[in-house]
């Protein structure tokens, strides 16, 4: 595989990865006005909600299913359409049903569309030879700026959601579609056949965590550490994302404009710490940079919890963005090292639990918010992700690094 190759396939993943973030964020920053348009009620609003991460997490699983039949690449290159198409559709269906229907298509596409994404992301690292995967993360989030961006444009100028949705998908879709034809899947990618297909894979492979068998199949009991490190870190992610707007207006008593201040800088932050988080693993190894990311973030929810006023708590929430930024990304890695005769499945199967922690993250810190009080509730989050420095050797074991020191000596620099 020639190094142009790789550079196109990393560009498009790339691409793909910050489309992903632009309609995620278009859809959720949008949500009241989704409420609105539609009579949900605020006891049906929930339902609703919950549904898009199940039944991501069942696309997650039947995505599993198919790979072992075509490429990650197949699945993502429909996938993604779908997801802009769903969207568009929760903007311009006129009844409930027309929502329920859009949502649930929503949902099931982007448990396909995470799932082959991150697949391609860990076949091309490990062609690569070195950390290229936070960097994918961060045109995540640098799409999901550009949503909320976007999202909060066509709020200012009480655009109609279809108005609001529909120039995004023009531009989007085709581009995706585009870029899909550069998709590549890396060398040593198991059992990846030239047509489309994967063949069986044929022998084990040996692994510093234990022995993978025939097929590539593996003990969820060796995936089950990374499956709660990513539980954990999505918990502390929709922590922020669903009551840092509450906590700084009701607890720390900041105007309603200020408050709307901590999830930018959230997002900021984890951009930036994305960014240079490749380096950081390059240089120091993925244990050390989990580590320092798990106790910045434990750091941060302690300093929201005891924060006397908004700025010392803006603070806090800074210090989370840094933190938790490499924690998903670097996860999903160490699956692929783990289990090199079968990453796809590993994959596939860790993805579901980010919504597993999407899902209990915002219910849980509400419910002892009210039953307790909402500085206790931040201690929760911080509990869970230090829980992450136990798991932490798992990023890492001398036998699953690329080689001497943190990375393999490359032949050739593919950008």
């Amino acid at each position: 595989m020639t190094d142009a190759v790789l550079r196109h396939g990393r560009a498009s993943l790339g691409l793909s990865f910050g489309v992903q973030g632009v309609a995620f964020a278009l859809l959720v920053t949008r949500i009241p006005a989704i409420q609105d348009r539609y009579g949900i009620s605020d006891g049906l609003l929930p339902v609703f909600l919950a549904a898009v991460p199940i039944l991501a997490g069942a696309g997650s699983v039947a995505t599993e299913k198919v790979v072992a039949r075509v490429r990650p690449s197949v699945v993502l290159r429909w996938a993604q359409p779908l997801v802009l198409l769903a969207l568009l559709g929760v903007g311009a269906g006129r009844e409930m049903w027309h929502v329920a229907v859009a949502l649930g298509v929503f949902g099931l596409a982007v448990g396909a569309l995470d799932a082959s994404m991150n697949m391609l992301g860990v076949s091309l690292q490990r062609a690569y030879g070195r950390s290229i995967m936070t960097g994918f993360h961060a045109a995540y989030s640098l799409g999901g700026i550009a949503g909320a961006s976007l999202a909060w444009a066509g709020a200012r100028w009480e655009m109609s959601l279809l108005a609001s949705y529909l120039p995004v998908v023009a531009v989007l879709l085709p581009a995706a579609l585009v870029g899909s034809r550069w998709y590549t899947e890396g060398e040593g990618a198991e059992g990846a056949g030239p047509d489309g297909t994967k063949a069986a894979t044929k022998a084990g492979t040996e692994t510093g965590a234990g022995f993978v068998g025939a097929g590539g199949a593996f003990s969820f009991k060796l995936l089950l550490p990374l499956c709660l490190i990513m539980t954990f870190a999505y918990i502390g992610d929709s922590t922020v994302s669903n009551w840092s707007a509450k906590y700084l207006q009701d607890v720390l008593g900041s105007s309603e404009q200020l408050a709307t201040v901590p999830y930018n800088v959230y997002m900021v932050t984890t951009l930036l710490g994305r960014a240079v988080g490749d380096l950081g693993v390059r240089r120091f190894g993925a244990v050390a940079v989990v580590r320092g990311g798990s106790l910045l973030a434990a750091g941060g929810f302690a300093v929201v919890a005891v924060a006397p006023g908004a700025w010392v708590g803006m603070l806090g929430f800074t210090m989370l963005g840094f933190g938790l930024c490499v924690i998903v990304p670097q996860t999903f890695a160490a699956a692929g090292r783990l289990f090199p005769g079968n990453s796809d499945a590993a994959v596939a199967r860790l993805n579901i639990f980010n919504y597993v922690g999407f899902l209990v993250g915002s219910p849980l810190v509400g419910a002892l918010g009210d039953a307790w009080s909402y500085r206790g509730a931040m201690l929760v989050p911080m509990v869970l992700v230090l829980a992450t420095l136990v798991y932490a050797r798992a990023f890492g074991p001398e036998p699953a690094r690329y080689g001497g020191g943190h990375e393999r000596p490359r032949t050739a620099d593919v950008g």
